[in-house]
């Protein structure tokens, strides 16, 4: 099984603490990304305003082989950002955990279905490609988990992305719950994984060995909080432990690290 990356650098990437990415700095990190050979680039949240919706639609006009795509609230508003950066892939995310629906956002399952019917439709009837997000899947209770990816399977998306938002799995529990939602559903599985104990990487290879063959990363481990899944550290086991392509090119692994961090901030 071929694992595919979708790198959100330039997304999950710049909620880290003090990370800023110019329109400039976030072009080069997408093309580099391209070189690199990650199957999809997460290219930002053209709600967040006129300047991301201007790198994300340059980002666009490169023409990179790398899939681009946005990520986006159960907003209308949001998919109409979307399209007017001319991305064809978006991402429509929906909280599923009580703790999000409930306390966070003070709102019901049945608003988070509906909303998220509405988002896939209005997104479908433009032409673009979706997949949903389960934000805070790891705290959700399953029945809903399963309501949600039903409903995403009936609206057309093509993956489910799996999120460990406050990365509280550890393997054991990531590789279960994957298997679980593989073996109930025929939707294809995406894990994003965060590290705040310091278990993304190892919570990713379990969800590889679910059977899940798109997994979320950063370059350097970039992210809100402890970060994401570092790529780098991803692509390095895949090949040099378990002998398995993981379709990157290796050796301009470093260049692209020493860019990023530059860009971040964390290296002078």
């Amino acid at each position: 099984m071929q694992v595919k990356i979708v790198d959100t650098t330039l997304r999950d990437g710049e909620q880290a603490p003090g990370v800023v990415f110019n329109l400039q700095e976030k072009v080069t990190i997408a093309w580099m990304l391209d070189q690199l050979g990650v199957a999809q680039i997460e290219a930002g949240t053209p709600a967040m305003g006129e300047m991301e919706q201007q790198a994300i639609a340059a980002i666009v006009r490169l023409g990179l082989k790398s899939r681009v795509s946005t990520w986006n609230r159960m907003e209308l508003a949001d998919i109409r950002a979307s399209l007017a950066c001319g991305v064809q892939y978006v991402h429509v995310s929906a909280p599923v955990s009580d703790i999000q629906i409930h306390y966070k956002l003070g709102k019901s399952h049945r608003w988070v279905l509906t909303r998220l019917r509405q988002a896939c439709l209005f997104a479908l009837e433009h032409g673009l490609t979706v997949t949903v997000g389960a934000e805070d899947a790891s705290r959700a209770d399953p029945g809903f988990l399963m309501e949600i990816a039903l409903l995403a399977r009936e609206m057309g998306a093509k993956r489910l992305r799996y999120c460990d938002t406050v990365g509280i799995l550890d393997p054991f529990a990531t590789f279960e719950r994957l298997v679980w939602l593989k073996e109930n559903t025929s939707l294809e599985l995406e894990f994003h994984g965060h590290n705040d104990f310091g278990l993304a990487t190892a919570n990713a290879l379990a969800a590889i060995r679910a059977g899940v063959n798109w997994v979320d990363t950063t370059v350097g481990g970039l992210g809100e909080r402890a970060g994401n899944t570092p790529v780098e550290e991803l692509c390095r086991v895949l090949n040099e432990l378990y002998g398995q392509d993981s379709g990157l090119n290796l050796d301009y692994l470093p260049l692209v690290g020493r860019y990023v961090a530059r860009a971040a901030g964390r290296l002078k």
